[in-house]
């Protein structure tokens, strides 16, 4: 005996709520000499951004091989609210402006919604 399928309005509800959450992907690309820097950076910011009431999920990826200076960052928010208040956060400023990205040497943004 399974679960029953979901009406077409709570069909049409959860879609919507996808259809808010916002995904914002950012690319880095750190010179190998400050990538371990970037990295400690990076695990605190995710850690305080974790934290954050908006944020239904943030992930650091490092990439490997050929990739060794690039991080993914995957970010999904509740909406564009919660990613404009991240953007105010205390921790945002010290560890992303005045961190990370300071020794960053370049940044790629994509910032979207998940396909259905």
């Amino acid at each position: 005996m399974g679960f029953p399928a979901p009406d077409g309005a709570e069909r049409t509800a959860a879609a919507s709520k996808r259809r808010a959450m916002l995904v914002n992907a950012v690319v880095y690309t750190f010179p190998v000499d400050k990538m371990e820097e970037a990295a400690r950076l990076l695990a605190a910011f995710r850690q305080a951004t974790l934290r954050e009431e908006g944020c239904l999920g943030y992930e650091v990826v490092r990439g490997e091989n050929d990739h060794h200076g690039t991080v993914l960052l995957l970010e999904k928010w509740r909406d564009q609210a919660a990613l404009d208040a991240h953007t105010g956060e205390e921790h945002f400023e010290r560890l992303c402006v005045n961190g990370y990205r300071l020794i960053a040497a370049s940044r790629q943004q994509i910032k979207g919604t998940l396909l259905e």
